[in-house]
């Protein structure tokens, strides 16, 4: 990543990057929503101009296999020299795949097996992506500020990881006033998974000073912000302070620093059962914390210091946080139940985190305990 950009105007600010990167075939990704219901994404096309060669707004949740086909082969037959990305983190993780594609001539959702990041990291010959990307994100879980890409098999109901350094944004463009179309649900609950990016780093056996740093100021202007944007929508000064505190919340990954379970298990509950992935963090992070509590509370009260209440448990403290947002916070509020949780536990498992979460996880049975704290 090469700037981060505030205080400007998204569509001023895409249109400067872009004359400075040379681009002439813009390829544009855009929240259909976005793109249909207000006159954001026609700001920047307009500010872009001539330079525009196509616009993609078909990103559905979770980021399908097949849609990311589909949008690079519009990419392709465009002719793209830079991606554009106007939405949230499916949109902005869409188009961190279609690099990958492009440079590696994915034209089926089955090829993309060739992508797919295993035990030894990204597989061998995988061709670099030569087409960068400019993100100006309309959601909080800052996938944007991250060199992975979450994308959904469908064939398998699981959500996998495609992984290289060049497909970080070259640029993101933080703009609050788009973000006030941003459903308010969306927003808050995005906002929470900044919040868990947070808690996760600094609460894993893996942290270190650096990221602890940027995390915990992170998750103070989260908790701070998310509440004063409930308060109070229009207030643009908290809703920057939301996407100032969602970049200092990749701070732990971008070091090296694990996720953990509350991570983990949401990725099934995404890719397996639809969950918002937002919603996700919601229900499950005040579970983890409390299982995990027995195991580091050290790191547990550096995080109930930054939620301003430090002789607390930081289980509860962000329970409060979420239930004062109204956000989900159970298994039951999204309609799974225990039946559900055998095949929940199995999947968690197999995700990257759930071996790294910081009080060992042995086996299903262990999720399965923090799946009834969250029910």
């Amino acid at each position: 990543m090469e700037e981060v950009v505030w205080g400007t105007p998204a569509a001023e600010a895409v249109a400067d990057i872009a004359a400075r990167q040379g681009a002439r075939r813009v390829f544009l990704m855009a929240s259909g929503t976005l793109n249909r219901e207000t006159e954001e994404v026609s700001r920047i096309r307009a500010a872009l101009g001539d330079r525009v060669a196509a616009v993609f707004d078909r990103m559905p949740a979770h980021t399908p296999r097949a849609a990311v086909v589909a949008a690079t082969a519009m990419a392709r037959e465009a002719g793209a020299d830079l991606i554009v990305t106007v939405g949230g983190g499916s949109v902005t993780d869409g188009a961190k795949a279609v690099q990958l594609c492009l440079a590696n001539d994915i034209r089926t959702p089955e090829a993309m097996d060739r992508l797919r990041v295993g035990p030894a990291g990204a597989p061998p010959g995988m061709r670099p992506p030569e087409i960068r990307q400019v993100s100006v994100p309309t959601t909080l879980s800052a996938g944007e500020f991250s060199a992975i890409s979450g994308v959904t098999n469908e064939a398998t109901e699981a959500k996998e990881m495609l992984r290289h350094p060049r497909i970080i944004p070259q640029a993101v463009v933080l703009d609050p006033a788009l973000t006030r179309h941003t459903p308010e649900w969306l927003f808050l609950s995005t906002g929470i998974r900044a919040v868990d990016h947070c808690v996760e780093g600094v609460c894993s056996a893996e942290a270190h000073p650096y990221a602890d740093a940027q995390a915990l100021r992170g998750l103070a202007l989260l908790a701070a912000g998310l509440a004063r944007v409930k308060a109070a929508p229009d207030d643009l000064a908290a809703r920057l302070d939301c996407q100032l505190g969602s970049w200092l919340s990749m701070a732990p990954l971008a070091t090296g620093v694990p996720m953990g379970a509350s991570h983990g298990i949401g990725y099934v509950l995404g890719a397996a059962f639809g969950v918002p992935h937002g919603h996700t963090s919601c229900i499950m992070l005040p579970a983890v914390m409390r299982w995990n509590a027995p195991a580091n509370p050290d790191r547990q009260a550096l995080v109930a210091a930054a939620l301003g209440a430090p002789e607390a448990a930081a289980g509860d403290l962000l329970d409060r946080l979420i239930a004062g947002l109204g956000m989900p916070r159970s298994l039951g509020a999204v309609g799974i139940g225990a039946e559900a949780f055998d095949r929940i536990a199995e999947g968690a498992m197999k995700t990257p985190w759930v071996p790294r979460n910081p009080r060992p996880i042995e086996g299903p049975a262990a999720v399965r305990e923090i799946l009834a704290l969250a029910a």
